[in-house]
């Protein structure tokens, strides 16, 4: 924030960080700056910096101060996907003959961004069980520039040491980037265990509301943030400011949703547990999950997405997606309405034939902020 102490608070930094109000009308909202290109004060004469909005854009400038005081982190830089976000930090700590360590159950559109696009520029990867320090530690090599962690992973919610990671990282010259997506940074901050970059899809969690697709880096190195504030230009990949207003305004609820999202996912999974239809519940917060404590020890909260598995097989898996009517059949998540989808042949379909194939029998969930009553009276009618 410009001329006011940083705030410390999480939601007190959600709802100010970058969002002064506005020093011409006093507006509390920051404005939406819906340019292309400003006027010079004569040749070179650029007022606050701003010359064409690929390059920089008032609006845009508050979420990534908002994002970067939210990760606890130097730079914060926003684009116009998750994706995006992730291509441009590649091609920026990468170059042919690069290698990436990945988690062996990462998101879909991750491994086939390095498996068909990256590889096809000679940057190699290797699949490994991120929460066997050992394996990973033996698949590091010369050329490894990044491990990249999800923790909770996509689909599977498993969790990984974030500090511990760090330190192979680290020991081997290369960066730990871990994708935030689903825990968010109020329930998680990596930069403060360690990690080197955070990657958020913005359309999730943070967005809040299934109304705008973005992405997010938040890293903890200022130079770092320097290279890839210039890719982020020369590449183009930036959002508009209308989606980068709409992300702002879902960050100043983040906390209230997610204390609701928790509540509400620990009551489907108490549910789920008790349901001999379910042959087993994938949700950190469970005393059985692998990666209970640390999860416990690295996250204020567990999350709101649940995966489970069903004892009828995949068919069992379908049957139950067509059949709920608040849990709305749809891919992504992080909103506030609570959605379901089938990974295998959904968002994770990419990954068909591949190290990274989800299992067909899981279903995810995406809990929202219903009533968690509601919720629950579906979920038996989908199972019966």
């Amino acid at each position: 924030m410009t001329g006011t102490p940083r705030p410390s608070g999480f939601s007190t930094r959600a709802i100010h960080a970058g969002q002064d109000p506005d020093p011409a009308t006093g507006a509390v909202v920051p404005p939406l700056h819906l340019t292309t290109t400003y006027k010079q004060d004569g040749v070179g004469g650029l007022r606050g910096g701003y010359e064409y909005s690929r390059s920089a854009n008032p609006t845009r400038t508050a979420l990534q101060e908002a994002l970067a005081a939210l990760e606890e982190g130097a730079t914060g830089l926003a684009f116009a996907s998750g994706l995006a976000a992730e291509d441009t930090l590649l091609r920026t700590v990468c170059e042919p003959g690069s290698h990436v360590v990945l988690a062996g159950d990462a998101y879909g559109g991750t491994f086939r961004l390095l498996s068909k696009v990256a590889a096809r520029w000679g940057v190699e990867h290797t699949p490994v069980d991120l929460y066997d320090l050992g394996a990973v530690r033996a698949a590091v090599r010369d050329t490894t520039r990044v491990l990249w962690c999800e923790t909770p992973t996509n689909p599977l919610l498993n969790i990984a040491d974030i500090a511990g990671l760090a330190e192979v990282a680290h020991a081997a010259g290369a960066l730990l980037v871990v994708d935030n997506t689903f825990a968010s940074p109020y329930l998680q901050r990596p930069l403060t265990l360690g990690a080197d970059v955070v990657v958020h899809s913005t359309t999730k969690y943070l967005g809040g509301h299934s109304d705008v697709v973005g992405g997010a880096l938040v890293v903890a190195d200022r130079d770092l943030g320097e290279q890839l504030a210039f890719h982020q230009n020369a590449m183009g990949a930036v959002n508009g400011p209308f989606d980068a207003w709409l992300v702002l305004r879902g960050i100043k609820t983040l906390g209230v949703r997610m204390d609701r999202h928790n509540a509400n996912a620990a009551r489907v999974v108490d549910f789920l547990s008790s349901r001999p239809e379910v042959s087993a519940v994938l949700y950190p917060g469970l005393p059985d999950h692998p990666g209970h404590e640390v999860a416990a020890r690295q996250m204020s909260g567990f999350g709101g997405m649940v995966s489970f598995r069903l004892a009828g097989g995949e068919e069992a898996a379908l049957r139950f997606c067509e059949r709920t009517e608040l849990f709305t059949l749809a891919e992504s998540l992080g909103g506030v309405e609570s959605l379901v989808e089938h990974p295998h042949r959904m968002t994770h379909a990419s990954a068909a034939g591949s190290p990274l194939e989800v299992p067909a029998d899981l279903v995810r969930l995406s809990v929202g902020i219903e009533d968690a009553e509601d919720l629950i009276a579906d979920l038996e009618r989908a199972l019966g």
